[in-house]
C-alpha cells in the first residue's frame, strides 16, 4: 500500500513538473512576442528624426507639423508602451507623410521614398509581431486553461495574458497594409 501512494505522489509531480515546464515555455513565447513589439516601434521611432530631417529641406514653412511629430515620437519614446502616445505618433507622422503630396520635389526625392519604403517595412513587421503575439497569447491561454495544467496554473503563478495589454491605437488596422504612395 505504501508503494502504490508513493508511486502516485511521484506520478503527480512529474506531471506537476511537466506542466510548469510546459507553461514557462509558452510564457516566454508571449514576452518574445512582446519585445518583438517594442523592437519595432523603436525601430519606428528612430526613423522619424530622419524623416523630418528631410522634410524639413523641402517644407521648412510646415515647422508645426514637424515640431508635432518630433514631440509625439519623442513622448511615445520615452518610458513604457502607451496606446496613447502610439495613436498621437500615428496621427502626426501621417501629416508628415502627406506633406509628400503637397511638395512634388519633396515626392519625388530618393531620401524621402526610401524612408517612406523603410516605415512601410517596419509597419509590416509590426503588424506580423502582434499578430505573433496574439497567437502565443492563446496558445498560453490555452495550455494554461486545459485540464490538468488548470488544477496547478493559478498556484504555480501562471496568469491568463492579455491579448491588448500593449496598444490599442492599431485594433482594427493590424492586418491593413500602410497606404503609402510613391506615385
Amino acid at each position: 500500500m505504501e508503494f502504490i501512494l508513493i508511486g502516485i505522489v511521484i506520478v503527480l509531480v512529474v506531471v506537476v513538473i511537466g506542466i510548469y515546464n510546459r507553461l514557462v515555455g509558452l510564457r516566454q513565447n508571449v514576452n518574445q512576442g512582446v519585445a518583438d513589439i517594442d523592437a519595432q516601434l523603436r525601430q519606428r521611432h528612430d526613423l522619424i528624426p530622419n524623416l523630418v530631417n528631410t522634410v524639413k529641406g523641402y517644407a521648412s514653412h510646415e515647422a508645426d507639423t514637424l515640431e508635432a511629430v518630433i514631440a509625439a515620437r519623442n513622448k511615445a519614446a520615452s518610458g513604457s508602451v502607451n496606446s496613447q502616445d502610439e495613436a498621437t505618433l500615428r496621427i502626426a507622422l501621417d501629416k508628415v507623410l502627406a506633406l509628400g503630396e503637397a511638395y512634388p520635389d519633396l515626392k519625388a526625392n530618393t531620401n524621402f521614398q526610401e524612408l517612406q519604403r523603410e516605415l512601410a517595412n517596419v509597419e509590416d513587421k509590426l503588424a506580423a509581431a502582434r499578430r505573433a503575439l496574439n497567437a502565443a497569447v492563446s496558445r498560453y491561454n490555452t495550455g494554461r486553461e486545459s485540464f490538468p495544467a488548470v488544477l496547478f496554473a493559478g498556484t504555480l503563478g501562471f496568469q491568463q495574458a492579455d491579448f491588448h495589454r500593449l496598444d490599442d491605437s492599431e485594433k482594427g488596422v493590424v492586418d491593413q497594409v500602410p497606404n503609402v504612395d510613391f506615385s
